[in-house]
C-alpha cells in the first residue's frame, strides 16, 4: 500500500544531529516527524566531546544543566608525544569557560542523545523507528520520501540527517566518502580498571605519535575512564579490503609511551570505526530537501566539531524560521522554506568547510613523524597556555548588531544579508 503522511517538516535519521534539528524546528512550532531507519532510537560509541560552541547551543535548548550533570567538566585538554611521553602543549578549560562563557564537557554519546530524545518527546516530535528511507522526491510545495517498505511521507520541508553515507547525499550529489586510510578502536571502562594507568582523572589528553594518536578522558562523573586509538592502516593503504584489524592496532602503538601501552589492552577489539570525510560542497538545499549534519559536512574527528556542527545545523535552522516570522510579525504563520533554506545554506556551508579542512590539517600535524613531529613539538612547546588564536574563530562569541539579533556567535551566525533579506 502506497500511503502519503504529511507535517510540517520531516527529518531522516534519528542521531544527534536529526533530534537536534527536530527540537529546535518543533520549538518554532511546527509539527515534526523523525524517521529513523534502526528499530530503536540510539547511539553507537562511547566518548564525546561538547566544545563552548556546542554547549551554548544546548543551553538555548534548555539541555545544558542535564548534559552537564551527566557529564565531566574536565579542567584542562593537554596534548603530549606519544613517544616520551612529555607535555606539548595545554589549553586551560576553565579559563575557556570563562573566555567564552561556555563549559568545554565530555559525555557518553548516549547521554547526549538521551536528553535530546527526551526533549523531542516533551515537545510531541512524532518518532518512528523501521522506516528506512531510499529515494527523496521534490513536489509541488514540499518533499516526499519512500521508504524501503514501498510507503511515502510527505512535508513541506525534508531534512536529511541521514548520516556519511546519506541516501540524499548519495542522489543529489553523487560524490563518494573520502577514506583517510585511520581507523579508530575505541573502548569506555569503570576507571577503576585504568588508575593504575598513568592516568589524568581530570583532563582530556591526546598522545600524538607518528601515524598514530591515543585519547583519554572521564566520563559519567568521573565513575567511567574512555579512551580512543587511532592509527594509519598499513592495509588501507595497500588497498586491501578487510583494513584496520586488531593486528594492525597491536603494532601501531609500538615504541610509544609507558601510559599508552598500559591503556591498549583496555579497548574493544570486536568493533572499529574507519575514519571517512567527504570534500566540502557548495550546496546542501536541493529544491524542498535540505542535508544537515554529516550529509553535509562530515569531518574527520581532530577537532571534535562533528556533532557539534550537526547541533548547529538545527539551530541555525530553526533560528531562520523564528526570524521570519518575527520580522513578518506573524508567528505561527506558514513558512518561506525557500528563504529560509537559502540562509541557512547561505550561513552554514563557508564555516563548516573551514572545519573540515581544518581537521584535515590538525590530523596531519598530529601524525608529522621524523624532523617534521621535532619541528611540530618545539612549535607547540612555545605555545602560551592562554594563546586563543587557534580558538576563538570556532568557539568565541562576536557582536553582530541588527534590528532582530543583536548578538549572533560565528559558528552559528544568521548572516547580515539574511537578516536583511528576512526583514523586508
Amino acid at each position: 500500500m502506497n500511503r502519503a503522511t504529511t507535517s510540517d517538516v520531516i527529518v531522516v535519521g534519528g542521531g544527534i544531529g536529526g533530534l537536534g534539528a527536530a527540537l529546535g524546528l518543533s520549538r518554532q512550532g511546527l509539527d515534526v516527524t523523525v524517521y529513523e531507519s534502526s528499530s530503536e532510537f540510539g547511539e553507537v560509541g562511547a566518548g564525546l566531546q561538547i566544545a563552548p560552541n556546542g554547549a551554548r547551543v544546548l543551553d538555548q535548548y534548555g539541555l545544558l544543566d542535564e548534559v552537564r550533570r551527566h557529564g565531566v567538566s574536565p579542567d584542562a585538554m593537554v596534548m603530549l608525544d606519544a613517544i616520551e611521553g612529555t607535555e606539548l602543549t595545554r589549553l586551560d578549560l576553565r579559563d575557556l569557560e570563562h573566555r567564552y562563557g561556555f563549559p568545554y564537557l565530555v559525555t557518553h554519546r548516549s547521554d547526549l542523545h538521551g536528553a535530546l530524545l527526551r526533549a523531542c518527546q516533551d515537545a510531541d516530535v512524532e518518532l518512528l523507528t523501521d522506516h528506512k528511507v531510499t529515494e527523496y522526491e521534490n513536489i509541488p510545495g514540499g518533499a516526499r520520501v519512500h521508504f524501503e517498505s514501498g510507503s511515502t511521507a510527505s512535508a513541506d520541508v525534508v531534512v536529511a540527517a541521514d548520516g556519511l553515507h546519506s541516501t540524499a547525499r548519495r542522489q543529489f550529489v553523487g560524490d563518494r566518502a573520502v577514506s583517510s586510510a585511520y581507523v579508530a578502536y575505541r573502548g569506555a571502562v569503570p576507571i577503576e580498571q585504568a588508575r593504575d594507568n598513568h592516568i589524568f582523572e581530570d583532563s582530556v589528553v591526546v598522545y600524538v605519535g607518528p601515524r598514530c594518536h591515543f585519547v583519554q578522558y572521564p566520563l559519567r562523573g568521573g565513575e567511567m575512564f574512555n579512551q580512543v586509538a587511532v592509527f594509519e592502516s598499513p592495509k588501507a593503504l595497500a588497498g586491501m579490503e578487510d583494513w584496520g584489524t586488531p593486528d594492525e592496532l597491536d603494532h601501531a602503538f609500538d615504541g610509544t609511551c609507558q601510559a599508552v601501552q598500559d591503556g591498549l589492552p583496555l579497548m574493544w577489539r570486536d568493533r572499529r570505526w574507519r575514519m571517512y570525510d567527504r570534500d566540502p560542497i557548495k550546496n546542501w538545499v536541493y529544491g524542498n530537501v535540505v542535508l544537515l549534519g554529516d550529509s553535509a559536512h562530515p569531518p574527520l574527528q581532530y577537532i571534535a566539531q562533528g556533532a557539534i556542527m550537526a547541533l548547529e545545523d538545527g539551530w541555525v535552522l530553526a533560528e531562520h524560521v523564528s526570524l521570519q516570522q518575527r520580522s513578518r510579525h506573524r508567528p505561527g504563520a506558514g513558512v518561506d522554506w525557500r528563504e529560509v533554506t537559502r540562509a541557512y545554506n547561505e550561513v552554514r556551508t563557508a564555516h563548516c568547510e573551514r572545519v573540515q579542512l581544518t581537521s584535515r590539517k590538525w590530523g596531519r600535524l598530529w601524525h608529522h613523524d621524523g624532523a617534521q613531529r621535532e619541528q611540530r613539538n618545539l612549535l607547540l612547546r612555545a605555545r602560551d597556555t592562554y594563546d586563543y588564536t587557534y580558538t576563538d574563530w570556532l568557539y568565541g562569541p562576536t557582536a553582530l548588531t541588527t534590528d532582530q539579533e543583536p548578538r549572533i556567535y560565528p559558528s552559528i551566525a544568521l548572516g547580515a544579508e539574511s537578516m536583511r533579506s528576512a526583514s523586508r
